[in-house]
């Protein structure tokens, strides 16, 4: 059985300091699928005006993509805001969320917090989305964040003591505002424990394919990642695991 330490990016990559974490040592992912039998999971995309198209997309692509593959019970993909009043992306695109928060909504197993233009300033003090993720957190079995995502986890303060990152350009800002996370830099997705934080952009395929590899099996995960065109290979992924 290996074992995942920290690995680094190249420094050509990321012009990010890097700063020394102590990292705990972790089996990696299964090769079984932890989920043959029994309901599906329940995946909710918290979205809002604002929100980055790829930290959306990617992950949202990925678990979408698990209802494609033979004797799994498929995750249950869907968006969820503040309202189901119309949505538009930092790109311009126009969505209709599923459900409102405020109102009722499907039991959420996996909450996914994609980055949004203003996770550094208004959407911190809106007390209703706060509420909202430590609510879920509560009861979900996995937290994921990508990109600034992880500025509303922090806020939340549900990475107090966890080990995480955010976008690279942010590390600093997110260390600045956030004493009790312990923020990794360097590295493309963190994961401590229920949280799975990622540096965002194209990069957020990674640490959702890791996610499909820890539940469903590296044999389905693979095969997703075939299916989209992407060079999948775990021990080849620079990320920090922790338990």
């Amino acid at each position: 059985m290996r074992y995942f330490l920290l690995f680094l990016f190249a420094a050509s990559l990321w012009s990010c300091s890097t700063s020394e974490q102590d990292v705990t040592e972790i089996q990696e992912p299964d090769e079984e699928n932890k989920y043959p039998d029994g309901p599906g999971l329940n995946v909710a995309f918290l979205i809002m005006d604002g929100t980055y198209n790829t930290e959306l997309t990617a992950p949202l692509d990925i678990f979408h993509h698990t209802k494609f593959r033979d004797s799994i019970d498929a995750m249950d993909v869907f968006t969820i805001a503040e309202s189901t009043d119309p949505i538009t992306t930092f790109e311009q695109l126009t969505i209709i969320p599923d459900y409102s928060f405020n109102e009722e909504y499907p039991n959420i197993d996996i909450l996914v917090v994609p980055s949004a233009e203003h996770h550094l300033d208004s959407d911190l003090e809106n007390e209703a989305l706060i509420d909202f993720i430590l609510d879920t957190d509560e009861t979900a079995q996995y937290m994921t964040s990508h990109c600034d995502g992880a500025f509303l986890l922090a806020q939340a303060g549900i990475l107090d003591d966890i080990h995480c990152t955010t976008f690279p350009a942010d590390i600093e800002e997110m260390r600045m505002r956030y004493d009790q996370p312990i923020i990794h830099d360097s590295t493309l997705f963190v994961h401590d424990g229920k949280y799975i934080t990622s540096a965002g952009g194209a990069k957020s395929f990674e640490a959702s394919l890791y996610l499909v590899e820890l539940l469903y099996g590296r044999e389905n995960a693979e095969q997703i990642a075939e299916g989209m065109v992407i060079d999948w290979d775990l021990e080849t992924v620079d990320y920090v695991v922790i338990k």
